[in-house]
């Protein structure tokens, strides 16, 4: 075979190889769609179609103790900066602080203390749970305006050290025992409507309250400190 009937031959079979991909591609395609689509037939669903997944009552409030965690991480940032005499922007916890007068306390807290608590009550579900929560809830008001106080007075002391730390070590247990106690507790004591209802009424007081995007907002704004103290890298937290 000479050099001219090579490449004939070449050029056939890079033909034949094209026309046997783009066959398997119509094929594979024809078969997602069919698999995809209900019945069968049609295209496949596009991105956005589907309705948004409802956030429950409770995963709305765990949602909300995340920021609050958050804030927490700050806090324990602030104090050691504290304990070793290095540079504090205290502006910086005067609106850690700031957020958790208005998102945690006015907000999240007050949500609580209106169409949770009651009802445990009322059940005689975790009562003695409750009268503590209750109790905690007013003393993180006393610290936060002791917080405040202190950080605006523009010098980190160990005093603020110490009003940090206190509401660190009730706000962890506290946080951590709604979500693993209370909030099941009281999904069993609702019931599936009333608890779906509560979840709207919910998203709609946020809304309302910090508009369309109430709880990103507030992430970003807590995101914006954790970068200014410099603990915004999470891999950093890995032992």
């Amino acid at each position: 075979m000479n050099g001219r009937d090579m490449k004939m031959l070449g050029a056939e079979r890079r033909r034949f190889l094209r026309t046997a991909l783009t066959g398997a591609g119509v094929a594979v395609a024809a078969c997602t769609r069919s698999v995809s689509a209900p019945g069968g037939g049609g295209e496949a669903p596009r991105a956005g179609e589907h309705d948004e997944a409802e956030v429950t009552p409770g995963e709305d409030l765990m949602q909300e103790h995340g920021v609050l965690e958050r804030i927490l991480l700050i806090y324990d940032e602030a104090a050691r900066l504290i304990d070793r005499s290095e540079a504090l922007d205290s502006a910086a916890i005067a609106n850690a602080a700031g957020i958790v007068r208005r998102f945690v306390e006015e907000y999240h807290e007050r949500s609580e203390e209106r169409d949770v608590f009651p009802r445990l009550e009322t059940a005689r579900r975790e009562t003695e749970l409750v009268a503590i929560l209750r109790r905690q809830h007013q003393r993180g008001r006393e610290l936060t305006d002791e917080i405040v106080r202190l950080a605006k007075g523009g010098t980190a002391t160990a005093r603020l050290a110490e009003a940090m730390r206190g509401f660190q070590r009730m706000y962890r247990p506290h946080a951590a025992r709604e979500d693993t106690v209370l909030f099941p507790a009281f999904r069993e004591v609702v019931g599936g409507k009333a608890y779906h209802e509560l979840g709207e009424k919910f998203e709609e007081e946020e809304h309302k309250k910090f508009g369309e995007h109430g709880l990103q907002d507030t992430v970003a704004e807590v995101a914006r400190i954790e970068s200014a103290m410099g603990i915004a890298d999470l891999a950093r937290f890995t032992p």
